[in-house]
């Protein structure tokens, strides 16, 4: 009945007399909601805004989680949720908690009465599910503590809390930090922690009571627009692609929502989704203990088009300008529902650094089948990985984002089939890329760490019919049908040993391409070898810059190498602007390079479709990060306008 309701509200939509809302602390839910006498909750006005409403937030801290009853009726019609102009707004999945006591030197406990949780208590409910790895041998509490905003270390037992040694776990690093630990029965909950020396009563101290600050109960609440709000505290569960997956913020299975300016902290998991919902599948690997994960997720990705995953209903959401951090698994994450999404001008650090538990979802951004997606101009650094790109990236572009001192790589790009492309990008991690995918074009980025090639001859990916999410085909990574044009390659980093499998190749250039054929080799030439599935597919290298101990593709036309000089490089900050300083020699100019487009890309050779633009046009790498115009010979590396010398070039700006 409520569904009926629904469709009668969007079709009279354009008859109905939207109205505006104010909410304030000052406010009352029983109040008409205007600016004179504005609610009291944004969940009140979330209840009751119709498409067309403009719901404007003004200064405080709102603890609720936000559920929209309904969404916008079209692009043009949306409901949107905005802070109030040069006023701040914090949304909290938290309450602050007194009523503390003594109970042992530095360490303080209080009883609560589960009252407070209501029918959710992070307390009881541990992270679980499809790929977490590693728990360090003890259950890890979906609740969290704060003291004075920062998030402490959760302990499994009260006497561990006064210790003040590196602990054995590997998580653990820091034993000095302030931890807590908890235990809770039908009745109450007992929160114990160390906050040594300081009174918990006097500080602000803040527990995880709520699952989600902003994000919908239902699917197919669409055309939300959530903008310039502080967001934190939410008690998210470990959000795998098998797995309903919930972030602090997102749309949950929708279509068309606009996430912007906002600062997005402490998700016990996942900062913002963009994931599936739970009807296609929830954790059946780690609950029925049958097929292996990877089955079960092309089980998933099948069901999902049974139950109408397509362009015309899910995904097309812009995320941008946010920063998000703090987060224990990933700072924006999601599978199938990310599709035609863009992703720009996000500041994404500190992702997965307490580590205190860990699975293979884990990164600054980790998506899965982001078909025809743009992930453009972010800022990605300092966190346990920066971009994950897994399964089904298809048509999606990574473009001009800057990534820096990220612990494991910048770009993990895991079983794709592509076409993809990969340009402008900047990468000065100890390691740029790992790479176990095949057809993607990587264009003029600035490469300073390792390149590995990891062969998956065992796990058969889908790929799809162009710019649609209907499966063409499934197939294994045979490695190789890449693209690298107009790239600059330098090692400036002390090799460490590398722990990776022992099947990686671990390069410090393109030379890891080494053992691959060309298009015009032999077997290539109308000759089909029986033994197929294990033929490395063609590659094509063209007009590259290595310098230091970069090593080239040993077959590429057009390449220089400047083995005896090293480029200086560094990165700071000033004012709300980040630059980067490259100093560097005249090899540059000494290239032979041409523009890349459509027709130098060609097709990708499993999904037999081409490096193009969404809507099917032609593309070209015609401008550089910064939006230069290249010309017919254009620059080496994302920068078009270089000099010999000492360059220093805006490339990126904060928005918090």
């Amino acid at each position: 009945m409520k569904n009926i309701l629904y469709i009668f509200i969007l079709f009279f939509s354009n008859l109905i007399l939207t109205q505006d809302y104010h909410v304030a602390k000052s406010g009352d839910d029983s109040n008409p909601g205007t600016k004179d006498k504005p609610f009291l909750t944004i969940s009140k006005a979330a209840k009751i805004a119709l498409p067309g409403s403009l719901i404007t937030v003004h200064e405080g801290i709102y603890r609720e989680r936000i559920d929209p009853s309904y969404g916008g009726a079209s692009n043009t019609k949306r409901i949107v949720y905005q802070a109030a102009e040069d006023e701040e707004v914090w949304i909290k999945g938290s309450e602050i908690i007194k009523g503390w006591k003594k109970y042992d030197g530095n360490i303080w406990m209080v009883e609560l009465d589960n009252q407070i949780f209501g029918d959710f208590n992070p307390y009881q409910e541990i992270v679980e599910g499809d790929w977490l790895i590693n728990d360090y041998g003890r259950d890890h509490h979906l609740g969290e503590v704060y003291l004075n905003g920062n998030a402490l270390y959760e302990n499994d037992s009260v006497h561990k809390l006064v210790e003040e040694k590196p602990m054995k776990r590997a998580t653990d690093r820091e034993a000095s930090k302030y931890q807590w630990y908890c235990k809770s029965d039908d009745k109450k909950t007992i929160i114990y922690a160390n906050f040594k020396g300081l009174n918990p009563n006097v500080e602000t101290v803040e527990i995880n009571v709520r699952p989600a600050v902003f994000f919908p109960k239902k699917t197919g609440i669409n055309y939300i627009t959530v903008r310039g709000f502080k967001m934190a505290h939410a008690a998210t569960q470990w959000s795998p692609p098998t797995a309903e997956q919930v972030g602090l913020i997102g749309p949950y299975w929708s279509k068309g929502w606009i996430i912007e300016n906002n600062f997005i902290t402490d998700s016990k998991c996942t900062g913002i989704s963009v994931g599936k919902e739970r009807a296609s599948g929830h954790n059946e690997w780690t609950n029925l203990k049958v097929k292996h994960g990877t089955q079960r997720e092309r089980d998933v990705v099948f069901k999902a088009l049974e139950l109408g995953w397509s362009m015309e209903t899910i995904g097309s959401h812009i995320i941008r300008n946010n920063t998000i951090t703090n987060c224990e698994q990933t700072g924006i994450s999601g599978h199938l529902g990310g599709i035609a999404t863009k992703i720009y001008n996000n500041h994404i650090y500190n992702i997965h650094v307490k580590k205190q538990f860990f699975g293979y979802e884990t990164g600054g951004i980790k998506l899965h089948a982001p078909i025809d997606a743009l992930i453009k101009n972010n800022l990605i650094h300092d966190n346990y990985r920066g971009i994950w790109l897994d399964w089904q990236s298809q048509g999606t572009r990574v473009s001009g984002n800057v990534f820096y001192n990220n612990e494991q790589e910048d770009f993990f790009n895991e079983v794709n089939h592509g076409p993809m492309i990969v340009d402008n990008n900047i990468m000065l991690s100890e390691t740029s890329i790992l790479n176990a995918s095949q057809g993607t074009a990587h264009v003029h980025n600035l490469i300073t760490g390792k390149i590995i090639l990891r062969p998956v001859p065992n796990r058969f990916t889908p790929y799809h019919f162009a710019h649609s999410t209907s499966v063409k085909g499934l197939m294994t990574i045979l490695t190789g049908d890449d693209r690298y044009f107009n790239n600059i390659l330098t090692f400036n980093h002390n090799l460490k040993p590398y722990r990776g499998p022992s099947y990686d190749k671990v390069h410090s250039g393109l030379d890891a391409y080494n053992e691959h054929p060309l298009s015009t080799d032999y077997w290539y030439k109308g000759n089909r070898p029986d033994d197929y599935a294990n033929h490395k597919l063609p590659v094509y290298i063209s007009s590259n810059l290595y310098y230091n101990k970069a090593l080239p593709f040993n077959r590429e036309e057009f390449s220089l190498e400047s083995r005896t000089y090293s480029p200086k490089i560094s990165i700071d900050r000033e004012g709300d602007a980040l630059f980067i300083n490259l100093e560097i020699d005249n090899s540059f100019k000494e290239m032979n390079t041409g523009l890349v487009t459509t027709k130098v890309m060609g097709t990708a050779f499993q999904s037999e479709e081409a490096f193009e633009n969404n809507d099917s046009s032609s593309v070209s790498i015609d401008v550089d990060i910064n939006g230069q115009k290249r010309n017919y010979n254009p620059t080496v590396g994302p920068f078009e306008k270089l000099k010999k010398g000492k360059n220093r070039i805006k490339i990126f700006t904060f928005n918090h």
